[in-house]
């Protein structure tokens, strides 16, 4: 029980669970751990598995047809992630997702997640919250990515996910702002001489 103490605790922060309920969940779930630089996800195989971040940090990115790459998502401890359209509709992921540290995670298949929505309908309201805030917060990084310069967009990150914002690499964060990691590093640096 302990090893997915921090989902169950997750969970129970938007729905009620009986002990059986619980116990029928964790039978579900499975922990992975993963070395930094490997992947959970790639490229043209289907995306199988819905994935909660224990500990680590992770990152979802795709590369374009000029070789550049483009990070849509990070997850880091509490945070879930995945190549989410490849797991909802069953089509080759379009996505990397990769390990930016050793990472431990909790994982639950495609199959397994319809077997409890099935068995357990209050689920169906867990992720409707999950789904919910997912779309906010893109519709959110949509505005900041098309109102604001490179620099604002940073100072947006850095002031909503200052956690993340010192555990990922600046190469990915300048992929995920859309910048180059030169001007992420101008950015950076002026900041630092204005404080």
């Amino acid at each position: 029980m302990d090893d997915f103490s921090a989902i169950v605790t997750y969970v129970k922060r938007h729905i009620q669970l009986t002990p059986e309920e619980e116990a029928f969940y964790i039978s579900l779930l499975r922990i992975k751990k993963v070395k930094k630089k490997q992947f959970i996800v790639q490229p043209d195989f289907v995306c199988n598995h819905r994935t909660y971040v224990v500990k680590g940090a992770l990152r979802s990115y795709l590369i374009d047809a000029e070789g550049q790459d483009h990070t849509v998502a990070f997850g880091i401890d509490a945070w879930w992630i995945s190549d989410f359209n490849s797991f909802f509709f069953r089509q080759p992921a379009t996505l990397f997702v990769e390990a930016l540290e050793a990472s431990t995670l909790i994982q639950i298949s495609y199959d397994d997640e319809q077997l409890l929505l099935n068995t357990i309908p209050k689920f169906e309201k867990f992720y409707r919250i999950l789904a919910q805030n997912g779309y906010a917060n893109l519709q959110k990084r949509i505005l900041a990515d098309i109102s604001l310069d490179a620099a604002g967009r940073y100072e947006n990150f850095l002031q909503k996910y200052p956690l993340v914002a010192a555990r990922v690499p600046q190469y990915a964060l300048a992929s995920y702002l859309g910048v180059s990691h030169e001007l992420l590093s101008k950015i950076r640096n002026k900041r630092v001489k204005k404080s």
